[in-house]
């Protein structure tokens, strides 16, 4: 038997943390080397043998858990929004001085999700208007969500590359947040609501018609398959990638 990918899960007492643990440990390639919460050394990191790390902490602490792990040869997996602009270009810089890790930041991980966002883009150069609405459980701390502003931004490009202009909109008079964020031109409206997990729709329309592209998560289960996979294929894909959909061939 092979020997099986020695991981460390970041933020294991969490949420997610502790689903990709029982992930990660049910898994036949690959095990928990180490488990750390809140507060425990990033030392432990290197004493584990840890040669992959998934992060799903808080976005005040994963820049410095990622920069660690580079730092010290892991690849890693990262589930933790906040990664502006500015963290993105810093991480690949970093990257660029190990040439041999990887580095995926997914704002998804279900695989249901991130083809919904490649489908929504794809279906958003042929309509005139479109729009987003995530919806989640009142805990979650950033609005909009990572997995809505990635779509956003992939509609985004998809339209400008296929030269569609701004949706239309003659709103002359509203409430503040009324029409939602603007994510690259895109409308993007937050719902939370306690019994929630994870749900996003696009709201694609033209004359007479429209497109409705959802997807729901009903249990933090469903991001796991694209955990596994991205620790599976990240180690094959040094430098940075942004989205799971870099790992997928889905030639659309």
């Amino acid at each position: 038997m092979a020997e099986r990918l020695p991981v460390a899960v970041l933020g294991a007492n969490g949420r997610m943390g502790s689903e990709a643990v029982r992930a990660v440990n049910a898994a036949e390639d690959m095990e928990v080397v180490a488990a750390l919460g809140r507060g425990d050394s990033l030392e432990s990191l290197v004493e584990s043998g840890a040669t992959h790390v998934v992060d799903l902490t808080v976005p005040d602490a994963t820049e410095e858990n990622v920069r660690f792990a580079v730092e010290h040869g892991m690849h890693a997996v990262v589930g933790t929004t906040g990664w502006t602009d500015g963290r993105l270009e810093s991480l690949g810089t970093l990257l660029s001085e190990y040439p041999g890790t990887g580095v995926l930041i997914a704002p998804n991980f279900a695989l249901g999700a991130v083809l919904a966002s490649a489908f929504a883009a794809k279906a958003a150069q042929y309509f005139e208007s479109v729009e987003i609405v995530e919806l989640h459980h009142p805990d979650k701390v950033d609005a909009p969500s990572g997995t809505a502003v990635r779509t956003a931004q992939l509609i985004a490009q998809a339209r400008a590359a296929a030269g569609v202009g701004p949706s239309p909109d003659a709103t002359a008079k509203t409430l503040d947040g009324a029409r939602g964020a603007d994510v690259d031109g895109v409308r993007v409206h937050a719902v939370r609501l306690r019994g929630l997990v994870a749900h996003q729709e696009v709201l694609l329309g033209s004359v007479g018609e429209e497109l409705t592209i959802r997807h729901d998560s009903f249990d933090r289960a469903s991001f796991m398959p694209g955990v596994l996979l991205g620790l599976r294929q990240v180690a094959a894909h040094p430098g940075l990638t942004v989205g799971l959909d870099g790992y997928l061939d889905l030639g659309l």
